[in-house]
């Protein structure tokens, strides 16, 4: 018979923290070391980043924003998350002498609170049902 451990409730606070501490340090370990951006045969630049680092990233964080999504803790992983990345994206770009780098922020926070939020109802959708408790009468 296998016993199940109960860790009990978590809070939402330390949660959301620990979601963006998470967040922070994924993108400085798939995005942060690559500050080189590719020169094109035709002269255009592209980069830093390549399509698995920024998969790589995704990916990481799908673990532990299902695991707070199936507690109960959606708003957690949401703000967390976003906080997070934005953060982290903010300070990775903020030595860009044009300025622009804040669309770019901006976009971060909007695309991951989007596929944040998407992702935790679609784990509150399929998370099973826990039955009512009958009263006796």
């Amino acid at each position: 018979m296998r016993r199940r451990i109960d860790l009990g409730p978590a809070s939402p606070l330390p949660v959301a923290l620990a979601l963006a501490l998470t967040a922070a340090a994924a993108w400085a370990a798939w995005l942060g070391w690559d500050q080189h951006r590719d020169v094109q045969p035709d002269g255009t630049e592209t980069g830093p980043y390549e399509a698995w680092q920024v998969i790589g990233l995704g990916l990481t964080l799908l673990v532990p924003v299902c695991w707070a999504a199936y507690r109960g803790l959606a708003a957690s992983a949401v703000a967390g998350v976003t906080a997070g990345l934005t953060c982290a994206a903010l300070y990775d770009w903020s030595d860009d002498a044009s300025g622009l780098f804040v669309i770019g922020v901006g976009m971060v926070m909007v695309g991951s609170l989007a596929v944040t939020a998407g992702v935790c109802a679609l784990i509150g959708a399929l998370k099973p049902k826990t039955p009512t408790a009958r009263r006796g009468g």
